[in-house]
């Protein structure tokens, strides 16, 4: 059977106002996850409009098609255009899941929810010539499922094609958070067994791993487990974490004796209004100045997660985050203006109180304005998240919070990540262009490796390791 397997280009990724190689990072592992329980004589052809031109003149049996909100019009009008040319057309993914009412009308079938467990059964289905409409997920396992097929994935058009996940959801539920919708009907937060983890991360070349998973120490005992089998792997490897997890027990230490070097935060806010407005309770009270040191004197990069738009937020919450930002040492951060998302409680909120302002999910997109603010006007929003990104990469700034690093190395090191992540647009765009993408990795694995002359990982001088 011809199987086609499609992750359509978020419309943001097509603008010319935004940066190519942010879409250029990661392959499509959902996919390349659901294609493994296919049959070894069923012909795969999975294809990433992000770095790729999408061939539509064939005629697949099968037409997998994963939907996020700002792809979701695209999604729609090519599942259309494959069902008239009579493929039997699939939708799936977390917009699919908040709003399964809007995409059914373009799919023979959806699925609803992770599909570990329901792709399959819609395979035994549709070979038996019984497909039902709508599959939704009720069993959150991942004991038994098959290595992802990465050699469906295209490796030189990613940066990171070594992208891994080892659990799914998050143990905490922020009212604005798009992926606690996807999981709300079951086990929110769940993680494959240790061995299992292991043995897809040996099935991987190089060096270099970057986890996907929304938080990598959201469970202690598998993460510990994790960490400790791959001592010696000789690994660097980047993910995600919360502040309360950082400063709890010896965990993190234990994850840069294995090779953390790098670590996706969400700070969000600075004020604690704002916090309890996005549900964030674990990061009230948690001193982040105390993660941020604890982080840096283990040689781990931090790239900070805020939010802007919040109702507590003023016209100097930008140039105050910044500033704060730029003076804690962080070497990347990832500002988003408040979306809220079908099916969140944000979106719930906001749309009783008639804050909605369209359901245009083009835009949708993070960067745009989307509901009634206060506090500040939509315009002052724009714009001040607009300047919070000029200011926090300007090369002062840049060279300002390098120096707030007590060693040469990590100043060295971390000017020439941000900087190199921020400010060399053209040479990554002759990357793309050529597909030599993936010939940059040895440089960013140089980069991570770079760790304090003096310090023994392992070892924190504001919180020891327990031996």
């Amino acid at each position: 059977m011809k199987i086609k397997m499609i992750l359509p280009a978020l419309v943001e990724a097509k603008s010319p106002y935004w940066r190519p190689i942010k879409y250029s990072l990661f392959p499509p592992l959902g996919l390349a996850t659901l294609a493994a329980y296919c049959s070894p004589d069923d012909e795969i052809d999975l294809q990433d409009e992000h770095v790729e031109e999408l061939r539509t003149e064939d005629s697949p049996e099968l037409v997998i098609i994963q939907v996020y909100i700002t792809n979701a019009y695209r999604a729609y009008a090519l599942a259309d255009h494959y069902r008239k040319k009579g493929s039997y057309v699939c939708l799936g993914g977390l917009h699919v899941t908040s709003l399964p009412e809007e995409a059914l009308p373009h799919a023979d079938s959806i699925f609803t929810g992770p599909g570990e467990d329901i792709f399959p059964q819609f395979l035994r289905d549709y070979r038996n010539k019984t497909p039902r409409r709508v599959y939704v997920n009720t069993q959150r396992d991942l004991t038994n499922i098959p290595p992802v097929r990465r050699d469906l994935v295209k490796h030189s058009h990613y940066l990171v094609p070594n992208s891994i996940v080892v659990s799914r959801g998050c143990p905490h539920h922020c009212d604005f958070c798009y992926k606690d919708a996807f999981f709300r009907d079951g086990k929110p937060f769940y993680t494959q067994r240790v061995d299992d983890a292991l043995s897809e991360i040996n099935r991987l070349p190089g060096k270099h791993l970057y986890f996907l998973d929304d938080h990598l120490l959201g469970n202690q005992r598998f993460a510990e487990n994790l960490f400790d089998g791959m001592k010696g792997m000789n690994r660097l490897f980047q993910g995600a974490s919360t502040v309360e997890a950082v400063l709890r027990g010896n965990l993190v230490e234990k994850a840069a004796e294995a090779g953390l070097r790098s670590v996706f935060i969400g700070f969000e806010t600075l004020s604690n209004q704002n916090l309890l407005q996005g549900n964030k309770k674990q990061n009230l009270g948690k001193d982040y100045a105390a993660a941020i040191q604890r982080l840096h004197s283990l040689g781990i990069m931090i790239n900070g997660s805020f939010v802007f738009g919040l109702d507590e937020d003023d016209k100097d919450v930008f140039s105050r985050t910044v500033d704060w930002a730029v003076g804690q040492g962080l070497t990347t951060a990832t500002f988003h203006i408040l979306t809220p998302y079908p099916g969140t409680r944000l979106f719930d909120s906001m749309e009783k109180q008639g804050r909605i302002l369209h359901r245009n999910w083009d835009r949708y997109d993070t960067r745009q304005v989307v509901y009634q603010t206060k506090g500040l006007t939509a315009d002052e929003l724009k714009r001040g998240y607009d300047r919070a990104y000029r200011d926090f990469y300007s090369w002062s700034n840049i060279a300002k919070a390098s120096w707030q690093h007590k060693e040469i190395r990590q100043q060295l090191k971390h000017f020439a990540y941000a900087g190199g992540w921020k400010k060399f647009e053209p040479l990554w765009n002759f990357m793309i262009k050529t597909k030599g993408l993936n010939r940059m990795l040895p440089l960013l694995e140089s980069i991570l490796s770079t760790v304090n002359k003096e310090q023994k990982v392992g070892t924190s001088p504001l919180f020891p390791a327990i031996a």
